[in-house]
């Protein structure tokens, strides 16, 4: 896909998934969480090349203009839309799958000082609730929901609910999710 035609991916994504978008202008020009989305790209493209440094110096601009740190060296698949944004954290070597949804203060975070996989892996339409922490090189499944606030140390199959302190898994149906109306 081009680079235009990934750009409106992203911002259809996000007039899809929040009823506040009025307009793409609007989202273009407000929505940090796409302008975080969008600058990780070009920072991951130095990183992957070899570029390191330059990389990591302007994505820890970004952070500093969105409130969203998301590493350089993490791995994000397509129309990934970060509501609110603010707090925001994506490390290293998480996985982020196509169709992920995070709100303000989600954290994939390491648990560990070596260098191995240590963050999260995220799989495709995944919902992540405000505030959620997700630690350690833990899988999602696809099609999951984390309820804001739950701190999820586990592996989660697909289709599951994650909510609590720390988080239980708990299968939901594929209904929940009808029409992009999450229960939980």
């Amino acid at each position: 896909m081009s680079a235009l035609g990934t750009l409106r991916e992203d911002v259809h994504a996000a007039r899809q998934r929040d009823p506040a978008a009025k307009s793409g202008v609007e989202v273009v020009l407000t929505y940090p969480g796409l302008h975080a989305v969008w600058a990780y790209r070009l920072h991951h493209r130095l990183w992957v090349s070899g570029s390191r440094l330059p990389a990591r110096i302007l994505s820890q601009l970004v952070r500093f203009l969105t409130g969203i740190e998301i590493h350089p060296g993490a791995t994000i698949g397509r129309r990934l839309f970060i509501d609110h944004g603010s707090g925001v954290v994506i490390g290293e070597t998480a996985e982020v799958g196509d169709d992920v949804t995070m709100f303000h203060g989600v954290t994939l975070g390491g648990t560990v000082w070596r260098d191995v996989k240590r963050h999260p892996t995220v799989g495709d339409r995944v919902l992540i609730g405000a505030g959620a922490k997700l630690l350690g090189a833990i899988t999602i499944g696809a099609d999951s929901v984390i309820g804001a606030g739950a701190v999820v140390l586990h592996d989660a199959p697909p289709h599951s609910l994650l909510v609590g302190v720390p988080a239980v898994v708990r299968p939901r149906s594929p209904l929940d999710a009808t029409e992009h109306h999450w229960v939980i």
